[in-house]
């Protein structure tokens, strides 16, 4: 295998491995003293959960529309939902306790609702990742095992494990080389296509 491709699925490991890394730094729980850090650090997250969902689209390029439409609407649907559960779980959640200096029955509320946003993202994140791993095994047969085992233990774990230390991080680093050796195993028409648009 080029030397060239192993580089080229970079990209597609980077999401989980950034996350994996904000999530060494992620408080638990969310208590007045870690409130600010909290928020910030949502702020930080919400424009890189995106990523995971922009490498679900590219490694369904190659899939046929039965698998490929229902999975890159399964990634929209991760990036929507997920994205919420940041905006109100994540941002919403630190500035209430922050502001209050205390978690309050409000915070349980924004939970709540974030909790509900959050286990929908993680579903469609799930879907997405099953039916990448089924377009994929097409053409790479056994080839798929490795990264098919790490991406789908990974994204089952993520339903509830967010991005916190210890499971968490162990998750986003499953998904990030889950989506390497995916990548490395696609086609030569995916490594086209991803490479040059």
């Amino acid at each position: 295998m080029p030397r060239s491709r192993w580089l080229r699925a970079v990209p597609y490991a980077a999401p989980g491995l950034v996350l994996a890394a904000f999530g060494t730094t992620h408080p638990a729980p969310l208590e007045p003293a870690s409130a600010s850090w909290w928020t910030t650090l949502h702020v930080l997250l919400l424009p890189v959960f995106p990523l995971l969902a922009a490498a679900q689209w590219f490694l369904l390029t190659p899939a046929p529309p039965p698998l490929r439409l229902p999975g890159r609407l399964a990634s929209f649907g991760f990036a929507t939902f997920y994205g919420g559960l940041d905006a109100v779980a994540g941002i919403g959640a630190g500035t209430v306790v922050h502001a209050q200096n205390a978690v309050t029955p409000v915070t349980g509320a924004v939970f709540g609702i974030g909790d509900t946003l959050g286990y929908i993202g993680a579903t469609c994140f799930l879907v997405a990742n099953i039916l990448i791993v089924a377009a994929t095994a097409r053409h790479a047969r056994w080839r798929v095992v490795p990264g098919a085992v790490l991406l789908v233990t990974a994204s089952l774990s993520f339903l509830d494990s967010h991005i916190f230390w210890p499971r968490g991080v162990v998750t986003m680093l499953g998904v990030g080389a889950g989506m390497y050796l995916l990548h490395l195993v696609s086609g030569p028409e995916d490594h086209h296509v991803v490479t040059t648009g």
